[in-house]
């Protein structure tokens, strides 16, 4: 059996490193903790932080009130499901493609556009809310799927790693197939993609998160309540509630919400690290 044994002098990045994942990993266990703690817990003075008698009374509300809901829970979710998988697609397509002309192609205005996304990375959503909503109203997109998607696409952050990271292919690569004969397509599908794959990930895991706890996109453009998201859902359900019973079920609405989240990172935080470090080698 191999046998764990640390390098001289390695104990001491440990003893920055153990502390430090600790206080990082806190949050995480607290939000178990709160969907899981009954009502005289959830209201103790002062709070508890780890859970002293965990209860699943908070999902059995929350299942009880979704039952009695006009439109049924699996509506919500099966929105959510369309636009998630929408925006990470285009975001996919969006940012590979965009990187790659933006790193290997020379065209007038380059300079111009590498700026302005740049620049974008500057602006929080709610800055653009309202551009946003003229923008979609403009094209006649409200109460659609497409505004659950096209607004999402466009990821300024995640353009910009891809296109660092495609800035590392050797131009020799590129060049050599160019003479072989292979066009700007063939180039980003079979040479760039293939290489950009811990790049790609990255950008499949910020535009999931993105989308999956995006409340804004159902309250800014649909009026029609079985076109909403999963993550609205879960909101209205513990604010339409009393207070006390709605603070059991907005704790595991939460832990709900919170879970894809974890899952897809924790499968691919290999690639997300790589990607970070590539993206700013030059």
């Amino acid at each position: 059996m191999h046998r764990f044994h640390l390098k001289k002098g390695e104990w001491k990045f440990y003893l920055y490193l153990i502390p430090i994942a600790v206080i990082m990993g806190l949050p995480i266990v607290y939000i178990f903790c709160h969907a899981f703690k009954p009502m005289e817990e959830l209201f103790a003075y002062p709070p508890r932080f780890l859970v002293k008698h965990p209860t699943l009374v908070n999902f059995r509300n929350l299942i009880q009130v979704s039952n009695g809901s006009a439109i049924p829970w699996t509506r919500y979710l099966f929105n959510s499901l369309v636009a998630t998988a929408g925006v990470v697609v285009g975001s996919v397509i969006f940012s590979t493609s965009a990187g790659f002309a933006l790193a290997k192609l020379k065209f007038k205005g380059k300079k111009l556009f590498m700026n302005i996304n740049t620049a974008a990375l500057m602006f929080v959503s709610g800055a653009v809310a309202i551009p946003s909503f003229l923008i979609v109203n403009q094209l006649h997109m409200l109460n659609t799927f497409w505004a659950h998607i096209l607004p999402s696409i466009a990821m300024p952050v995640g353009l910009f790693l891809v296109t660092q990271f495609i800035g590392q292919v050797p131009d020799e690569l590129i060049e050599a197939s160019v003479v072989d004969g292979a066009s700007h397509f063939t180039i980003y599908r079979k040479i760039i993609l293939p290489l950009i794959r811990p790049a790609v990930v990255t950008v499949i895991i910020l535009s999931f998160q993105s989308v999956w706890n995006n409340v804004g996109t159902s309250n800014l453009y649909f009026d029609e309540e079985n076109l909403k998201t999963f993550a609205f859902y879960m909101g209205t359900l513990a604010n339409n509630t009393n207070a006390v019973a709605g603070q059991g079920m907005a704790a595991a609405s939460a832990l709900i919400m919170f879970i894809p989240n974890l899952l897809i990172f924790i499968l691919m935080q290999s690639n997300v690290m790589n990607t970070m470090a590539h993206s700013g080698l030059k």
